[in-house]
C-alpha cells in the first residue's frame, strides 16, 4: 500500500499545527450547533472523532489525554443520538420520494420519529450545552500553544521521531482491529459484526487520513476504497436503526388497525432486502478491505523495525500513548 513514508519523509507536519487544524474544525462547528444549524451537529460529531484519534499520538501526559479524550466521548455519544435521529428522518424523506408505495407507514414513521428527535434535541441542550464544548476547545487551545513552544525551542530532535513513529503505529493498530473485525463478520449477514466492522473500517480511515496530512502527501487510492465500504455499510446501519424503529411503532399502534400494520410489515420486507443487497456489494470489496489492513499492518513494521535504538524519556510519552492504543485493539468493538 502506498501509505506515506513517514519514516523518510523530513517535512513533517508539526502536531501543533495538525491540532490548530482539527481544533478549528471543532470550533466553527459547535458556532454552527449554537446557531441552530442542523448539519452542524454532524460536523461537531466528526470534528469530535477527529480529535480524539489525534490526541493519544501527541506526546502529552497520559492523565491529560485521558481526561480530554474521556471528554470528547462524550460529546461524540451525545450528539449521536440527535445524529442518528435526524438521518432517519432524512432516509424516510428520500424512502418518501423513491418508494410511494410505502407512503402511508413512512408517514407513520416520520411522525414517530420526529417526535423522539424533538426530544432528543430538548435532552441535549441540558446534557451537553455549547458552553461545555467551548471549555473543552479552550482546554485543546492551551494544549496547541504548548506544543508550539516546545517546537520552538527544541527544534528537530526525537521527539519529531517519535511523532512520526506513533502516526505510523496508529494506522496499524487500526489496521488491526480492522482485519480482526473482517475476520469475525464472516461471509454470513450479522448486523452487529457488520456494525463493527463499519468502526473499525472508520478509525481506520481516520488514521490514514492522519497520517497523509500529517506526512504533507496526496490522499492515497486506498482511501476511496475505505470510504466507499464505509459508505455502504453506513448506509446498511441506517436502514437497520429504521427497521427497529418501524417494529417498535408496529408494536405500539394505538388504536390497532390492521391496515398500517400490514404497511409497515411490507416496508420492513423492502428495507430488510436492501440490507441484504448492501451486504452484498460489502461482500464483493471484502477480499480488497483484508488486503488494505494487511498491508498497512506491514508497512508499519518494515518502516519501524523492532531492531530501533532505545527510546529516550521524551520518546517514552508517544510509546505509552500509542501502548494504550494496542491495548484498547484486545477490547471488544462497542456497538
Amino acid at each position: 500500500m502506498n501509505l506515506p513514508d513517514s519514516a523518510s519523509h523530513t517535512m513533517f507536519t508539526p502536531r501543533s499545527k495538525l491540532l490548530r487544524t482539527h481544533l478549528g474544525r471543532f470550533k466553527a462547528a459547535v458556532n454552527d450547533a449554537a446557531k441552530g444549524d442542523v448539519r452542524a451537529v454532524h460536523r461537531t460529531r466528526v470534528a469530535s472523532r477527529r480529535l480524539r484519534e489525534l490526541l493519544p499520538i501527541l506526546q502529552l501526559e497520559p492523565g491529560r489525554v485521558r481526561k480530554l479524550g474521556r471528554r470528547l466521548r462524550k460529546v461524540t455519544k451525545r450528539l449521536g443520538v440527535v445524529r442518528e435521529l435526524d438521518v432517519l428522518l432524512m432516509l424516510i424523506d428520500e424512502l418518501y420520494v423513491s418508494h410511494r408505495e410505502h407512503s402511508l407507514a413512512l408517514g407513520r414513521m416520520a411522525v414517530a420519529v420526529s417526535k423522539e428527535r424533538d426530544a432528543a434535541r430538548e435532552s441535549l441542550s441540558h446534557r451537553m450545552p455549547v458552553d461545555k464544548m467551548r471549555r473543552i476547545a479552550r482546554k485543546l487551545a492551551r494544549i496547541v500553544d504548548g506544543l508550539h513552544e516546545s517546537e520552538a525551542s527544541t527544534g528537530h530532535t526525537s521527539a519529531a521521531d517519535a511523532w512520526r513513529w506513533a502516526v505510523d503505529a496508529q494506522a496499524a493498530v487500526r489496521a488491526s482491529r480492522l482485519s480482526l473485525a473482517l475476520t469475525q463478520a464472516g461471509s454470513v449477514y450479522l448486523p452487529e459484526r457488520l456494525h463493527a466492522v463499519r468502526i473499525a473500517l472508520k478509525k481506520l480511515r481516520y488514521s490514514v487520513e492522519l497520517a497523509t496530512v500529517a506526512a504533507g502527501r496526496k490522499a492515497v487510492a486506498e482511501l476511496r476504497t475505505l470510504k466507499r465500504a464505509q459508505d455502504a455499510l453506513g448506509r446498511l446501519h441506517d436502514l437497520q436503526v429504521l427497521i427497529e424503529h418501524v417494529r417498535q411503532v408496529q408494536a405500539s399502534l394505538a388504536p390497532p388497525s390492521v391496515a398500517v400494520w400490514r404497511a409497515l410489515d411490507i416496508l420492513m420486507i423492502a428495507l430488510e432486502n436492501e440490507c441484504r443487497q448492501l451486504h452484498a456489494r460489502y461482500m464483493r470489496q471484502r477480499a480488497r478491505l483484508q488486503s488494505i489492513a494487511s498491508s498497512l499492518g506491514s508497512h508499519s513494521a518494515s518502516t519501524h523495525p523492532r531492531s530501533s535504538p532505545a527510546p529516550t524519556r521524551r520518546d517514552g510519552r508517544a510509546q505509552d500513548a500509542v501502548a494504550a492504543e494496542r491495548r484498547s485493539a484486545r477490547r471488544p468493538v462497542a456497538v
